[in-house]
């Protein structure tokens, strides 16, 4: 046997192994995943192994960190798992970051505070570096900084064929694989840039959304939005909490209508002063915080559960419409949990840079997250969309959580295009799994 595709001196599992249940879960939960074998990587040598060996069978392919992006469920062929390789490097004069394929954001953000640095990352620390960041990475400073992909210096990534590359810009596999959503090889670590970020100003002003219109809270946050600078990063989200015990008593079974906010300058409690003018607050934290807290500002879950959702990037926010999806989404609609959130777009985001990441022109991004049965929630979600689909530029590929083989929408003829040919050079067989 060729050494190159040996896999006996690795963790193999297959389905009835103690271990196999443990390495085939993820973040989310709904959806399950029943490879053939899963190799357990430990450094880039071992992707190279497992590629070059599933390459020689015919095997499909499927890389995990995390498990926070699944887009549907698998059976079959191969997984490989990335998550303990962990590894990371910061170079403060660089301001520069170099981290394997297995690293979470919240280790990013630990490593870099003490240098005054700060990563794009996004809400929540527990997502994975490498698949945020191929996916663009839309940040909670996106306005002012971009996305994460175009901050990228250099990506590792072992392609279709068993090679280990090294990517930097200029290179069409660079342009790739920063958004262009998969199927071009098993990206084994990458080195991004740091910015300069000690303190920022930001925080939650919530509204409990049975004392205050949800569809008045909108309004008056899209208005908002027209008068702050490119700089301010804000969102605004409408969550119907169930009445659970297991939820903190604040929130059960409140409707909960937010705007969250993430600022760099020094004049943010000016800027967020028309907020609080929308009604009476249920709880309002904007302050000036480290970069280290930076996570409190979303507070996303942080266990492993299950969740389906979908976006659409739009060219202007249609209030009336987003109003009428907040009727049909709300407490009272008696379907699924769903959560709305609304991203200001924009800024750094709207400028061009040399990847794959799509619809830089959208002014918003509307992502809809549903908790329940995936049937009810594509029961939920299409009509949903449906009402913006007039202003709508198409969907965003890192926020297509359970779309299955959907790739409608993700971009424009001429990029899906030139991915494909990408696809055919790099993974001519087809073995990685978009």
């Amino acid at each position: 046997m060729d050494s190159t595709t040996d896999l006996t001196r690795l963790p193999v599992h297959t389905p009835g192994d103690p271990a196999y249940d443990a390495e085939v879960a993820g973040f989310q939960t709904g959806f399950a995943q029943r490879p053939d074998l899963v190799v357990t990587a430990s450094g880039t040598d071992d992707v190279v192994a497992a590629v070059r060996h599933a390459a020689a069978r015919g095997l499909p392919v499927r890389a995990q960190a995390t498990g926070h992006g699944l887009p549907g469920p698998v059976e079959g062929g191969m997984l490989v798992t990335t998550s303990r390789m962990d590894r990371i490097s910061v170079d403060p004069e660089a301001r520069t970051v170099r981290v394997a394929a297995g690293v979470r954001w919240g280790q990013v953000v630990a490593a870099a505070a003490p240098h005054g640095l700060a990563p794009l990352n996004g809400s929540a620390p527990s997502v994975g570096v490498v698949g945020y960041t191929l996916r663009g990475g839309l940040g909670i400073l996106a306005r002012r900084f971009g996305y994460a992909a175009d901050h990228v210096r250099s990506l590792d990534v072992v392609t279709g064929d068993g090679t280990q590359r090294h990517v930097t810009p200029g290179d069409d596999l660079y342009w790739a694989l920063l958004g262009g959503g998969g199927g071009l090889g098993v990206v084994t670590g990458l080195e991004i840039g740091l910015v300069p970020v000690r303190t920022l100003y930001g925080g939650s002003l919530a509204f409990d959304g049975r004392q205050v219109d949800p569809a008045a809270v909108l309004r008056a946050y899209e208005a908002w939005t027209r008068t702050v600078p490119d700089g301010l990063t804000s969102s605004f989200a409408a969550v119907p909490y169930p009445d659970l015990p297991a939820l903190p008593p604040a929130l059960r079974g409140r409707y909960v209508v937010s705007v969250r906010v993430a600022y760099t300058g020094d004049d943010g409690e000016r800027l967020t002063a028309p907020l609080r003018q929308i009604g009476p607050v249920l709880s309002d934290s904007l302050r000036v915080m480290p970069y280290s807290d930076s996570h409190t500002i979303h507070s996303d879950p942080d266990f492993p559960h299950a969740y389906y959702g979908d976006s659409a990037v739009l060219r202007e926010l249609d209030v009336q419409a987003a109003a009428e999806v907040l009727t049909r989404t709300g407490p009272d609609a008696g379907g699924p949990m769903c959560v709305v959130q609304i991203n200001h777009l924009g800024g750094a985001l709207a400028a061009p840079a040399p990847n794959a990441v799509p619809w830089r022109e959208g002014r918003f991004l509307l992502r809809l997250l549903t908790v329940g049965e995936r049937e009810a929630a594509r029961a939920l979600l299409d009509p949903a969309f449906a009402l913006l689909a007039p202003h709508t530029l198409g969907r965003a590929p890192g926020f297509a959580f359970g779309a299955g083989d959907r790739t409608d929408g993700l971009y424009d003829a001429e990029t899906a295009k030139r991915l494909a040919g990408l696809r055919s050079t790099y993974d001519p067989a087809s073995l990685l799994r978009n």
